[in-house]
């Protein structure tokens, strides 16, 4: 292919080397390489003329943003979450979405497990009293969590993370409850011994687990899905984990939830306006908090990577994208 027929693309931050070898190797590159990420006025005016964008879900992608763009025929999202895109806006102008599925399941799972294992044992409170130098040494009653084995979690978003999540549980002698989907309530959901695990309504849910896992998408229907009255469902000695996107939650529910003996404690991975977080969260040592790490190893993002610039490159060849969005225009 000559230079002058080579596709273009922007790609909205830097990615691993190897992933932009292999884009070079099928279109011309325009890379975003400072720190942080392009306001939307500059994120349109690189991608003016481009076929193809590799966007962040920080990146807003909607009607007004892609009538600018007349030349781009493919949005490929270095995310598992889409919250960010219009999709129907995008099927509407014939642009296909594509986003990266499967590839982090298990690193996002497992980061789930450390955020349980840090807020109900305290590792965060305990690590700050070392650094500190505020340790006197072993005490029977000091920094006293609580097991895991013999409680239940709940897991809110049963799809391929939570999934993952609840395929854990066992080992840690935990049994595992789940919110049925409202649009496959007789769905049954099995774990890895065949034994189906137990769906319930949202709030029998919240009322009976120990630990509280979200993993659900953000849409409307999930915005505040755990707010001041769903929280005060929840046990005084139970715990929120959120791993699924940072406005699921309202963080003032949980800082009220902490300040009134609500729950026992919190443990966030995502906020609802990254990367600002919740100044009443910083002032309780029974808040877990971790800067947006659910798929944070290297294995996991290069395969992130990877799988948006081979949905890139199918689209850009004339052929369908590997992971389409579901309702994502395929040509």
């Amino acid at each position: 292919m000559s230079t002058s027929q080579r596709p273009r693309v922007f790609v909205s931050r830097r990615l691993f080397q190897e992933t932009l070898d292999l884009i070079a190797q099928h279109a011309d590159m325009d890379v975003f390489d400072r720190s942080g990420s392009p306001s939307s006025e500059e994120l349109v005016a690189r991608t003016t003329g481009c076929a193809g964008l590799i966007a962040q879900g920080t990146d807003k992608v909607d009607a007004q943003f892609l009538d600018q763009l007349p030349d781009l025929r493919v949005v490929c999202n270095v995310a598992v979450g889409y919250n960010n895109i219009d999709v129907a806006a995008a099927r509407e102008r014939k642009i296909v979405v594509t986003n990266t599925p499967d590839v982090l399941n298990e690193a996002c799972a497992a980061l789930t497990w450390g955020l349980i294992l840090g807020v109900t044992r305290r590792l965060g409170e305990g690590e700050r009293i070392l650094r500190a130098g505020k340790w006197k040494g072993f005490q029977l009653d000091f920094l006293l969590g609580m097991d895991l084995v013999g409680k239940t979690i709940g897991v809110i978003g049963m799809g391929r993370i939570g999934q993952a999540v609840a395929a854990k549980a066992a080992a840690f002698g935990m049994r595992t409850v789940y919110m049925k989907s409202p649009r496959r309530p007789d769905e049954q959901i099995v774990g890895p011994d065949g034994v189906p695990y137990e769906g319930l309504s949202f709030e029998e849910v919240m009322q009976r687990s120990d630990v509280i896992t979200l993993h659900v998408p953000l849409s409307p229907q999930t915005h505040h899905l755990v707010n001041r009255d769903s929280i005060r469902l929840m046990k005084p000695t139970a715990y929120l984990v959120n791993m699924a996107r940072g406005p699921v939650v309202e963080e003032a529910a949980v800082v009220s939830a902490l300040e009134n003996g609500w729950i026992a404690g919190a443990a966030l991975d995502v906020y609802e306006l990254e990367p600002v977080v919740h100044p009443g969260l910083m002032k309780f040592d029974s808040a877990f908090l971790i800067p947006h790490l659910g798929s944070a190893t290297r294995e996991t993002r290069t395969a992130m990577c990877n799988l948006a610039a081979r949905n890139l490159i199918e689209v850009l060849g004339g052929r369908p994208p590997v992971t389409a969005i579901p309702g994502s225009y395929i040509p």
